[in-house]
């Protein structure tokens, strides 16, 4: 600092006896030197270390556990999840609109009874087209008994006039485009990304899972919705793993760690699981 002072005084005279050149090439050396400060100081910054995050205790292991309780790939959302339920030799755009609408058919509704959905709509031949020009009584009675059907055909009604006006028939490819879609919510929204365009855009969390990293302590306070889980989740579990969890959980919760009576007995978790300590152990 203080040699700039010194040279800050000098400046002056040194001007009365150089030309217009010799001002130039000090006014460059001035922002020179302003500029390497600022870039030392941002430098000394980011070699600052961050504060680690924060993250579960033993989720790795619990996670190791879990993928060898699902190795078997056996569990219902193996078979028949929205990956299962679209026909793979329709052109892409029809495979992607049958894979938003087994998602808009499975909520709130077990995976065999969408599965069995999909398969009398597809038997008719599911496209945008077909399903508007089909009436309400009919896709009423093709979706039967999924949850909430009667508001599922509205919906569907509603989301394929607006497929077949603004996207040509086919999806849309963002999360927040396909949320403002009649029926389709976060999670639908995340699987669409990952199924219909092979896309990573967030961990999809529905009732299995947002239970789940709740019971593993997979959230560092326990949340009270789905997509307050997806966030927690987000801010600590590795991206790489994202697209795993969905369907590593959902298997997980069909089978072994189930909404009621969960069979912690058989859970390789039951000794690293905070809600399996709680009830007592096996």
């Amino acid at each position: 600092m203080q040699a700039s002072r010194i040279q800050g005084v000098q400046d002056p005279r040194e001007g009365k006896k150089s030309h217009g050149p010799a001002k130039r090439q000090r006014k460059t050396q001035k922002l020179s030197v302003a500029y390497e400060a600022s870039d030392d100081e941002k430098g000394e910054g980011a070699k600052l270390p961050e504060a680690p995050g924060w993250e579960p205790p033993d989720w790795q292991q619990q996670l190791v556990n879990i993928r060898t309780m699902r190795s078997g790939k056996d569990a219902p959302v193996d078979q028949l999840g929205a990956e299962h339920c679209f026909d793979p030799s329709a052109p892409p755009k029809v495979r992607r609109y049958q894979v938003l609408l087994s998602l808009m058919l499975s909520s709130q509704t077990k995976d065999q009874v969408t599965a069995g959905a999909m398969e009398r709509l597809r038997a008719r031949g599911l496209t945008v087209d077909s399903i508007l020009q089909t009436d309400d009584s009919t896709l009423g009675a093709l979706i039967y008994p999924v949850g909430f059907w009667r508001s599922k055909v509205k919906f569907i009604k509603q989301t394929s006039a607006i497929l077949q006006q603004r996207y040509g028939g086919d999806i849309p490819s963002s999360v927040a485009e396909l949320v403002a879609l009649p029926g389709v919510g976060p999670k639908m929204a995340h699987l669409a990304m990952a199924v219909a365009w092979g896309a990573v855009s967030g961990i999809a969390v529905d009732t299995h899972v947002h239970r789940i990293a709740n019971r593993l302590g997979w959230t560092k306070t326990a949340t009270k919705s789905p997509e307050k889980t997806r966030a927690a989740l987000e801010a600590w579990l590795p991206r790489e793993l994202w697209s795993e969890i969905n369907g590593l959980l959902v298997g997980f919760g069909q089978q072994t760690c189930l909404p009621i009576h969960p069979r912690c007995h058989t859970c390789l978790n039951r000794s690293l699981c905070p809600a399996a300590r709680s009830r007592g152990g096996p």
